[in-house]
């Protein structure tokens, strides 16, 4: 059974997440930030460990979902 990507509000403090997002950020070149974007994304996913729920995420941050 494969489980279905949690939308809906899960974060105890999500603008002190979104604070330290922002702070891994910033200053860094262009190239930098999307390394960092890369790593965050493959910890992340294999975190989750299902691909479906990571490819779920990947259509809805891409806008390629019909919902």
């Amino acid at each position: 059974m494969t489980a279905h990507l949690e939308t809906g509000p899960r974060l105890d403090d999500p603008d002190a997440l979104y604070e330290a997002l922002m702070a891994a950020y910033r200053d860094l070149p262009d190239a930098e930030a999307l390394k960092l974007s890369a790593k965050l994304v493959l910890l992340l996913a294999n975190h989750i460990g299902d691909a479906a729920v990571v490819r779920e995420a990947l259509a809805i941050a891409s806008g390629r979902t019909d919902g």
